[in-house]
């Protein structure tokens, strides 16, 4: 079994997107998310899990310790019977009585066969249910929201179809229209954090995972392409490394390092190249050093 990471990560992630949606909210007829206040665009951490989770899923491909267990048409209840058949565990609600170790044979189960948990924990509803302290795990990685550099200006694009649905609509129309919503072009930065600590109590994500994550991260738009997306890739990777487990200095002053400013600040940006990226890695806190791994 690989290695469980002894070091704290803190990491900055930039991805755009060029004509597209980057995450749409359904409560806005899925307009892309802005925040009303300042008009930046924003992409939630669920919505860059989800990325993460596809292309571990698409490059493992169930591979025993390896699994999803947020994925599509897969209840949680199926995945989590499966645990609770090889605890040996017949009625969830004596479980405790009977074998006072359940609530971590459990968890270890959960985290030693599915990637997502093992690396963003998980809340386990059927476990819950029977009053088994393992059903909420907290996982070592977490994201925040991303947050576009600019404000951006999403603009409705109105479409025609030549396909008609139904053959009486087909008497009365040669087309029908459409709607979708696109960001010309933004550039977003998102922040995350790896606590060791957690690894290490809870759910040993290890140094393959790491590597893992960050192979995810890099690529985590490259197999998820469509029409209402629009071209959208990350742009830069910057991994804060502490040399020790609980870390050596404040996230926020890390992330404070790294700067991200418009060439031209009187030009709508268009283009990742509008952009300047820089890392102030002088005079580093000690026992911090910089990666960037794009």
């Amino acid at each position: 079994m690989a290695e469980v990471i002894h070091n704290r990560y803190d990491f900055v992630v930039l991805f755009d997107v060029e004509n597209g949606n980057p995450n749409g909210d359904p409560d806005a007829g899925n307009m892309p998310r802005v925040d009303p206040e300042t008009g930046l665009g924003l992409v939630t951490d669920v919505c860059l899990k989800r990325k993460i989770r596809n292309y571990v899923e698409a490059a493992k491909e169930d591979e025993p310790g390896y699994r999803i267990y947020i994925k599509e048409n897969v209840p949680l209840e199926q995945s989590d019977k499966e645990a609770l058949t090889y605890v040996g565990i017949d009625d969830i609600k004596t479980a405790k009585k009977k074998n006072p170790d359940a609530d971590s044979r459990l968890r270890d189960f959960m985290c030693s066969n599915f990637f997502d948990i093992r690396t963003f924990g998980a809340v386990m509803t059927t476990f819950m249910k029977g009053a088994l302290n393992c059903g909420q795990v907290r996982g070592p990685v977490q994201l925040g929201f991303g947050r576009s550099i600019d404000p951006i200006a999403p603009q409705e694009v109105t479409l025609t179809r030549v396909a008609i649905t139904t053959e009486e609509d087909a008497l009365k129309k040669k087309t029908e229209m459409g709607r979708k919503f696109i960001v010309p072009y933004a550039l977003y930065q998102a922040e995350g954090y790896i606590s060791a600590n957690l690894a290490r109590k809870v759910t040993h994500f290890s140094e393959d995972d790491l590597n893992l994550l960050w192979q995810a991260i890099i690529n985590m738009f490259e197999n998820d392409h469509s029409a209402a997306r629009g071209n959208m890739a990350v742009r830069e990777l910057i991994v804060f490394k502490h040399d020790s487990e609980l870390g050596n200095a404040p996230s926020y002053k890390l992330f404070e390092r790294v700067h991200v400013a418009r060439k031209d600040p009187h030009t709508p940006p268009r283009s990742y190249s509008d952009y300047e990226v820089q890392v102030d890695t002088e005079n580093m806190p000690q026992g911090v050093t910089c990666e960037r791994k794009i």
